[in-house]
């Protein structure tokens, strides 16, 4: 393969963005690849591609290039854009890539690097290229077994999955109209019994660019990971009740409870960004779903739904641990103050927010993340807070190595 200078630019200076400028590692690549028309898809795959390799394995580049017994703790200082050519050139060698003569490659020792590489894939938080506190804080929930296998797969590349929008297309149609594209198709496999329930609207899709499509500007599908769309069915839904989705952002969920409900009910979608409730309503009118209303959260919010929802859906602020395969980033940007500061706004949502709910009403809290510590712990302490209002009926925990990100869910029914 042979490198070109304006790519490997584009990539450096894309990880200085990130890095440096703190930047999202989606707007950065984004922005990048909107600066030249020319480049062909061959060009723009590689500048993505190899960015998202770089962001996701920086630890295990950066200790090949420079292996220090020191804590990186910081792994994200502040670095030139010479250092940023110099990371590439460590991804370029350990990938078996040779390198041309360039005076931006100057002093590179690939039998070094290799050793390198060798020797710190000895060490686990650096062969999966992980923060000191996010490998000790997972293996202390997880347990080392368990952490080191999910590790594994969280450093995997994303799957692309589709939800079929039922409101306006059945799934035997849109796989025939994406064929008709030479774009195919695959129901979700028997990874695991849990995936049964969502195959019959889900489809896994070669990674590629599906916003162009007229399908679906038309609405026909959305782009949501199949562990995300396990949590519709969990509100155990039926046609005409009033679901309250609390956390919505721009939606995704709140749009797939409309389609199982076979938009005849009331969904009432609330946040507390009011450009996340715009894209929603955005949403909703492109998919056809006519049953959701939009409400930014405010001060007399919880008291002017109090006691009103069959279904509350609490899809709380989290870690994002689950789905750092599709936000690689976010492990160089998280930290445990972070995690512990999270973990009080999940406790302060669940226990305001419930109030929403009708007695014998179910909600469900729902987090990405793979941490107890946000999961079940949190479903734990509010029920001992709240233990003659609140019983649980049923959890789920669905970890990456079985296929997808990383969810919870907690199924729990008020006294009525």
């Amino acid at each position: 393969m042979k490198l070109h200078k304006t790519l490997v630019k584009a990539i450096t200076e894309t990880l200085q963005q990130i890095f440096t400028d703190g930047i999202y590692a989606d707007k950065a690549v984004e922005q990048v690849l909107k600066k030249n028309s020319n480049w062909g898809s061959r060009d723009r795959r590689f500048i993505a591609e190899t960015t998202y390799e770089m962001v996701r394995w920086k630890r295990f580049i950066s200790e090949s290039f420079s292996p220090s017994n020191e804590v990186h703790e910081n792994i994200c200082m502040a670095q030139g854009p010479a250092y940023y050519y110099k990371l590439f050139a460590v991804w370029q060698i350990i990938k078996g890539v040779e390198l041309p003569v360039w005076e931006e490659f100057a002093g590179i020792d690939k039998f070094q690097i290799l050793k390198n590489s060798e020797q710190v894939k000895l060490i686990r938080k650096y062969r999966e290229s992980i923060p000191d506190w996010l490998d000790e804080i997972g293996s202390a929930e997880l347990g080392e077994a368990v952490w080191e296998k999910e590790l594994r797969e969280l450093n995997k590349e994303a799957k692309v999955v589709l939800r079929v929008n039922t409101l306006k297309i059945s799934p035997e149609e849109l796989k025939d109209k994406l064929l008709a594209r030479n774009i195919e198709t695959v129901f979700i496999p028997d990874i695991s019994a849990i995936w049964v329930e969502i195959k019959k609207w889900a489809f896994i899709v070669k990674r590629q660019n599906l916003s162009h499509l007229d399908e679906y500007k038309q609405g026909l599908f959305e782009i949501q990971d199949a562990s995300s769309q396990l949590i519709a069915p969990f509100l155990q839904l039926t046609e005409g009740m009033t679901v309250i989705d609390a956390c919505a952002g721009a939606g995704g969920k709140s749009l797939h409870i409309a389609a199982m409900m076979k938009n005849k009910g009331r969904i009432i979608s609330m946040d507390i960004e009011e450009r996340k409730l715009a894209e929603l309503k955005r949403r909703a009118d492109r998919a056809g779903a006519k049953t959701i209303q939009t409400q930014l959260i405010n001060s007399d919010t919880i008291n002017k739904y109090r006691n009103t929802a069959d279904r509350l859906l609490l899809d709380v602020p989290c870690s994002g641990l689950g789905v750092i395969r599709r936000n690689p980033d976010a492990k160089w940007k998280l930290n445990l103050d972070f995690i512990n500061q999270i973990k009080k706004t999940q406790q302060d949502i669940i226990c305001n927010y419930s109030q929403m709910l009708k007695p014998g009403g179910i909600m469900v809290y729902a987090t990405c993340s793979v941490l107890p510590g946000e999961n079940q712990y949190q479903v734990e302490n509010f029920l001992k807070a709240h233990k003659d209002e609140f019983e649980l009926i049923n959890d789920r925990k669905v970890l990456p190595s079985e296929g997808f990100d990383g969810f919870y869910m907690a199924a729990i029914k008020k006294a009525g």
